[in-house]
């Protein structure tokens, strides 16, 4: 049968404007270049060529879709979709195995690059400045199970330790309840340093959002206050805390303006994007510390942290890190602090729900900080290629065209109203009617009504 014959669906226009612009920036010869040591010449099984690779991704934060199963099933499904991949309808759509194993295969750094090319872009049409960032992060829950976890030092299983302690408390067959109530009695019985995951390693106990306890990952993103674009995202072990990964968030995100900057300034022939990077950093006040202000300000940014009450400190052999925290709080309430932090919630925050709720990255499905770290820089250059997408329609994935029906109805029924007030004034009667309805009792209106004929299409 030819393909000629076969039937064709209809494009998504969101897509298919997505393609216009990858195939305009050459999308395509650009990671081909890219991961080309990365494939053999002639052994080996034919493998997934890297923009039907890097599309598949793409796709997972478009249509969010947390595993890499759902994702081929979905690519499999939809004709749009596979017109987006660039598989005909005579191909075979590449299975979640082939995804994985590419995904394994090819490594961080060239991710990395991938996203960095997506920055390129934003800069090309002023969508990044670079000048004032936002750091934030978030818990993702991991792919491992707290019963799974075992002693670092022995290997021992959680309920094996369990049923020792009860034991050599003198209770030679515990039940349930008896391993249950003398475990609540414990204290630091989940700590990182003690306990691990065999399957793994990566992951961390720590308390999620909703108040579970879990196995999990921390991502954190940079973001441009100014133009909302992600300037870099990092993952790292849930029980880092805030102020102990800010510092090598930061140092990334002013690496990657550096590099954005070098690369478009000069085929733009002006300054589109800050060349000495960003000179203010907002964040929470998760983040808040004397060392963190301190390093921050010694690298000539300026802070504006939320600092929370802690009363009255004491600050014995620490002047610099008194005066950066003095100078960053009076800043904070300024009108351009306040500002700032007002900014935040909606800029910064708002990611959180786009890249991990929506978008299907909330649960990982993957294991290991390197492969997650993968999934989620192509997740936020998807995420980025939303931002370009809405400059040129308004709309930034291809489900907000649902919408769209309906707001231009509600657009239609507006304008349709308008016109007809304009057009068909109410007449006085019907004007003075309402007056002496609005201020008589029911009753009296009813009767107004009725000695009016025509009442409701006069108004």
């Amino acid at each position: 049968m030819a393909t000629s014959d076969l039937p064709v669906g209809a494009s998504h226009p969101f897509y298919r404007k997505l393609n216009e612009i990858l195939d305009d920036e050459k999308f395509d010869r650009f990671v081909e270049g890219l991961c080309e040591g990365f494939y053999a010449g002639t052994v080996g099984r034919p493998g997934l060529s890297p923009g039907i690779y890097f599309r598949t991704l793409l796709v997972g934060y478009f249509e969010g879709i947390d595993s890499e199963r759902g994702i081929a099933w979905r690519a499999s499904d939809s004709l749009s979709i596979r017109k987006f991949l660039r598989i005909a309808l005579d191909e075979d759509v590449p299975d979640h195995s082939t995804v994985s194993r590419t995904r394994r295969l090819i490594d961080v750094e060239t991710h990395q690059a991938v996203f960095q090319w997506v920055l390129g872009i934003l800069a090309k049409r002023k969508l990044l400045k670079g000048d004032v960032i936002g750091v934030d992060a978030t818990t993702l829950e991991a792919n491992a199970a707290l019963k799974s976890i075992v002693r670092r030092d022995s290997g021992e299983k959680y309920n094996d330790f369990l049923e020792r302690l009860a034991k050599e408390s003198g209770v030679e067959t515990p039940t349930r309840e008896q391993l249950a109530a003398l475990d609540k009695k414990r204290k630091k019985k989940g700590s990182n340093k003690d306990w691990t995951n065999p399957h793994d390693p990566d992951a961390r106990i720590t308390k999620m959002k909703d108040g579970r306890t879990h196995l999990a990952y921390k991502a954190e993103h940079a973001v441009d206050m100014e133009t909302e674009a992600i300037i870099a995202v990092k993952v790292y072990g849930a029980d880092q805390g805030d102020t102990k990964t800010i510092l090598p968030t930061a140092l990334e995100a002013m690496e990657r303006i550096g590099d954005t900057a070098s690369a478009v300034n000069d085929l733009a022939g002006e300054e589109v994007v800050n060349p000495q990077g960003p000179d203010t950093v907002v964040t929470d006040k998760g983040y808040h510390s004397r060392e963190v202000v301190r390093d921050l300000i010694a690298a000539d940014v300026r802070t504006y942290v939320s600092e929370p009450a802690r009363g009255r400190q004491k600050w014995i052999g620490q002047e610099l890190e008194q005066q950066a925290v003095y100078a960053n709080r009076r800043r904070i309430h300024g009108a351009t602090g306040k500002y700032w932090l007002r900014q935040r919630g909606e800029k910064l925050e708002r990611w959180n729900q786009h890249l991990y709720d929506r978008g299907g990255m909330r649960r990982v499905h993957l294991r290991g900080i390197k492969n997650i770290l993968k999934r989620l820089i192509v997740h936020a250059g998807a995420a980025n290629l939303g931002l370009v997408m809405r400059q040129l329609s308004g709309i930034g994935t291809p489900k907000g065209l649902q919408g769209l029906s309906l707001t231009l109805s509600a657009l239609t029924t507006t304008l349709w109203s308008l016109l007809t007030r304009l057009f068909h004034p109410p007449t006085t009667r019907c004007a003075e009617s309402r007056f002496v309805g609005f201020m008589q009792p029911r009753t009296a209106i009813s009767a107004g009504f009725q000695k009016l004929p025509g009442f409701a299409t006069g108004c």
